[in-house]
């Protein structure tokens, strides 16, 4: 398992279990590529820094602390923590931090893959920062096998400025595009060209960033989408995961932590309360923005919820979350979009589980819905009886061979 079976209870990816660190099996230096900006527009790399060189071997060991069975054929990769400029959610310029990870193979032409991590609420968890998270054992997972990837950390996670929007389309799409163009510059300056076409993938929150992603790859001008493969992705909050949160298909502290995370984040960009006490009851909300402030790490946050939903919001907003109108509504439908965004042309996977109980599996209904209602080429695959991080387990396997098969066709 990439996970300690409890803490995915409340905080779908940011903390793993314990293996050793990346860095202790790294080269003993970690190399800094002096990169200075290549200039203000979106995508430009500020700067990369490289945070680990590791061996076939190496990669094996890391991975397989894990949970990954032994990958035969394992190539070396070398890891970079990169920071680039993109815009926030008011498109006012900013910076945000991703990883990206290019395998050591003799192929100059690279297939990239993109990995949009799962829900995290603590700055320091992000893929550009932590080796113990799904972004970066993912990463490392598809570049050992001679894909380049990338992981955003999103805005105002990793070394990004400010709070992250958490669930926030077009930010989540637009991070994740401007990291790929920022990775072109990177493997440009290592000798290395990346394919244009992106093979596109996430988790959770990844799952609906992804496809986000797909939806801004269609439409630019330098780059193109070829798959996209999310896994367990809430795309559906009004009908789908919402319903499961409030009326008992979540588990109680994992509906608890992704309302509280998904309230807070939401008011910063769309004023859905005048004060917290309108959404959170006492002593909650008192606290719940600070606590969520990307500062604190798992076991505080968690500490600081109550146990039910029930508990943490008032009977009014809990009447107002179980039929939204109005702002709430409006930011609700503004980004359960992703579904609807991707144009017909590209081929979907979409991997779900049916015991998964941080997100319903009714979102990978509702967008498989969605999609082939607009004649697209695409799939729902039920990886089981699995609870949320089984979900990825199971199903990464899947995306690999898949993205595999339709790099050799294209």
């Amino acid at each position: 398992m990439i996970k300690n079976p409890r803490r995915v209870l409340a905080l779908s990816c940011a903390a793993l279990i314990a293996v050793a660190p990346l860095a202790a099996v790294t080269s003993a230096t970690a190399a800094t590529t002096a990169a200075a900006a290549t200039g203000s527009a979106r995508g430009a790399l500020v700067k990369a820094e490289r945070s680990a060189h590791l061996s076939g071997k190496q990669v094996n060991d890391y991975l397989g602390n894990a949970g990954f069975p032994a990958i035969e054929d394992a190539r070396g990769i070398d890891v970079y923590s990169v920071t680039y400029r993109t815009v926030d959610v008011r498109g006012r310029p900013t910076t945000a931090t991703g990883a990206v990870v290019l395998p050591r193979v003799p192929a100059h032409n690279l297939r990239v893959v993109s990995y949009a991590h799962g829900t995290m609420a603590t700055r320091k968890d992000a893929p550009s920062v932590e080796t113990q998270t799904d972004g970066s054992y993912l990463a490392a997972y598809f570049a050992t096998q001679g894909f380049a990837a990338v992981a955003p950390d999103y805005l105002g996670l990793g070394g990004g400025p400010g709070p992250h929007p958490y669930m926030h389309t077009a930010t989540e799409a637009g991070a994740s595009l401007d990291l790929l163009k920022a990775a072109r510059t990177l493997a440009g300056q290592k000798r290395v060209t990346l394919d244009r076409r992106i093979l596109v993938t996430g988790f959770s929150q990844g799952g609906h960033a992804a496809m986000a992603l797909g939806a801004a790859l269609q439409k630019d001008e330098e780059l193109d989408v070829a798959a996209v493969a999310p896994v367990s992705g809430p795309f559906d909050l009004e009908d789908a995961e919402l319903p499961a949160a409030l009326h008992g298909g979540l588990d109680d502290r994992s509906a608890t932590f992704y309302l509280a995370y998904w309230l807070t984040s939401m008011d910063r960009v769309y004023n859905l309360y005048d004060t917290p006490a309108q959404a959170f009851r006492p002593p909650y909300d008192k606290k719940i923005t600070k606590l969520l402030d990307g500062s604190r790490d798992f076991d505080a946050i968690v500490a600081g919820l109550p146990p039910t939903v029930e508990k943490l919001l008032t009977p009014g907003y809990l009447k107002q979350l179980d039929k939204p109108s109005g702002t709430l509504l409006k930011a609700i439908r503004a980004n359960d979009t992703t579904c609807r965004d991707l144009r017909p042309g590209v081929p979907v996977r979409l991997f779900a589980a049916s015991g998964d109980r941080d997100v319903a599996i009714a979102n990978s209904v509702s967008c498989l819905k969605d999609l082939r209602g607009r004649g697209f080429d695409a799939s729902l695959t039920d990886v089981g009886d699995v609870d949320h991080t089984g979900s990825v387990m199971r199903s990464m396997p899947q995306v690999l061979d898949w993205f595999r098969q339709e790099a050799a066709t294209e």
